[in-house]
């Protein structure tokens, strides 16, 4: 399916209390907690990501493709083109774009949960590094609205996406991994200053 991806991350401190205020806003959980594990596939030189692309194998209680393109910053909003759709088996899926050329670059994991409000999509991520929240709606109105209502600060939604934030920290932090899992920050304690951001519940 192709659509026009309209959303909104925020850094957050306490996840658990956001977590409370996304349910007392009378948000529906239509997924609980559960991990990913995401494939970022690209070919050559790195070309998808040298021409703003993203092409994502995912596999966490089903197995879907994406296809991100064309990002631009409308109002502190991303707003972008996606095309997305389901796969029965997430090795065969690998195979074949490996068989066009493509290969995976890097691997990460999170655990996600999505809420429902309305036409507004609520998606709180634990990564590896820290905790994220997604809003994602139609218009930037909504997206502004909800916001406040969870009580966040607008002005520090990032225009990054994980994997950008996880190249800068690497090259801060002169980490020498090339996967985004919880198996290779074990141990390791990432600050929003060590990621180069701001909360957005404080």
């Amino acid at each position: 399916m192709e659509m026009q991806e309209r959303e909104i991350k925020f850094y957050i401190e306490d996840l658990e209390k956001i977590a409370e205020r996304v349910r007392l806003c009378g948000a529906e959980l239509i997924r609980p907690r559960t991990l990913e594990h995401n494939l970022r596939l690209d070919i050559g030189d790195h070309e998808l990501a040298h021409q703003g692309q993203l092409l994502r194998i995912r596999k966490d209680a089903r197995v879907s493709v994406t296809y991100k393109a064309n990002a631009r910053v409308e109002g502190g909003v991303i707003a972008r083109t996606e095309i997305e759709f389901e796969a029965d088996d997430v090795r065969m899926v690998q195979k074949l774009f490996e068989a066009l050329g493509y290969r995976v670059v890097v691997t990460y994991e999170k655990y996600r949960s999505i809420y429902k409000l309305g036409d507004v999509v609520v998606v709180l991520d634990e990564m590896p590094f820290g905790n994220f929240i997604e809003i994602e709606a139609p218009n930037n109105t909504l997206i502004e609205g909800v916001s406040m209502m969870l009580g966040l600060n607008f002005s520090k939604g990032m225009a990054i996406n994980y994997l950008g934030l996880f190249e800068a920290l690497k090259s801060r932090m002169g980490f020498d991994f090339m996967d985004l899992t919880f198996e290779n920050f074990k141990g390791l304690h990432i600050s929003a200053q060590d990621l180069g951001v701001q909360p957005a519940d404080k």
